[in-house]
């Protein structure tokens, strides 16, 4: 098994799992992309995977209240849209497998409620777009699916690879 942090967040990739960080600098286009902070790639599909904790104490990051606050009204959507869409074309650009790809948001606050994660996975669905143009034109899609997760709701849906904080 191998372990990545980000900030004070550990999530555990079991042994045989190719993974790597991606957001680094070995990314080589931090000036001009953004990037997922995982990406893991699994016999048939690729996870592109995103912490975000403003509640750890060690985060540069604005207050964690005013966080929250534009995380619930979807305007921190525009972000994880951004990281998805340059993640996505970096690894097009790459030439690497094609694949599906999920995409999966982690906020690092335990008192987001299931209705909150469910309206900030419908509306980054709708910004990414998981569903391409309503015409059909789209013979492929970009991201087969996307969520955003707590902690505990993480560890429930996607128990193979877990999500800790780590020690400070």
């Amino acid at each position: 098994m191998t372990i990545f942090t980000e900030g004070n967040l550990e999530i555990t990739v079991p042994a045989g799992i190719s993974a790597r960080k991606f957001d680094d600098p070995t990314h080589g286009l931090s000036h001009c992309m953004k990037a997922v902070d995982f990406i893991i790639e699994l016999e048939d599909r690729y996870l592109f995977v995103e912490f975000k904790d403003p509640q750890d104490p060690q985060s540069k990051k604005v207050e964690s209240e005013k966080w929250v606050k534009n995380f619930l009204s979807g305007r921190i959507d525009e972000d994880f849209k951004y990281k998805y869409r340059d993640s996505f074309l970096y690894t097009w650009a790459s030439a690497q497998d094609e694949k599906p790809i999920y995409y999966y948001v982690l906020v690092a606050i335990e008192t987001l409620t299931e209705a909150d994660l469910i309206a900030r996975t419908d509306d980054l669905k709708r910004k990414l777009p998981l569903y391409g143009p309503l015409s059909g034109v789209w013979k492929r899609k970009i991201v087969s699916d996307c969520a955003v997760f707590n902690v505990s709701t993480w560890n429930k849906f996607l128990p193979s690879y877990p999500v800790s904080r780590s020690m400070p």
